[in-house]
């Protein structure tokens, strides 16, 4: 089984930055890639960022691309979301998951493991 923990989130003024964090754990870890999704109230799952298992490809929504960076931490069960720039509309609770393929997919449906979430809020 992997565990999934996210850190981070909070209330920020919009123009503000936010750095989440997910630690990834348990017996089963391995070549994952890892992926982030945000869900608004009222609204669906949706995806914000991907990276592979070697760092080398990065993936982003196009709501996000230039804001946001997602990367990995040297010892690779660790990632993290730097976002800058913040929006309003960049609320929501912020989830970490993990991928078995490695192919960075965009839907929820395509990840195997997730975290319980942090919220983000941003004030105008």
């Amino acid at each position: 089984q992997v565990q999934l923990v996210e850190s981070g989130g909070g209330l920020v003024q919009a123009g503000g930055s936010l750095r989440l964090s997910c630690a990834a754990s348990g017996r089963t870890f391995g070549n994952y890639a890892m992926g982030w999704f945000r869900q608004a109230p009222g609204k669906e799952r949706e995806f914000v960022a991907a990276i592979s298992w070697s760092g080398g490809i990065t993936y982003y929504a196009d709501s996000v691309k230039g804001r946001f960076t997602i990367s990995r931490g040297n010892a690779k069960n660790t990632v993290y979301l730097q976002m800058n720039s913040l929006k309003p509309e960049d609320t929501a609770v912020y989830y970490c998951a993990a991928e078995i393929t490695d192919t960075l997919g965009s839907t929820a449906r395509e990840y195997d493991y997730w975290g319980q979430g942090t919220q983000v809020t941003v004030s105008s």
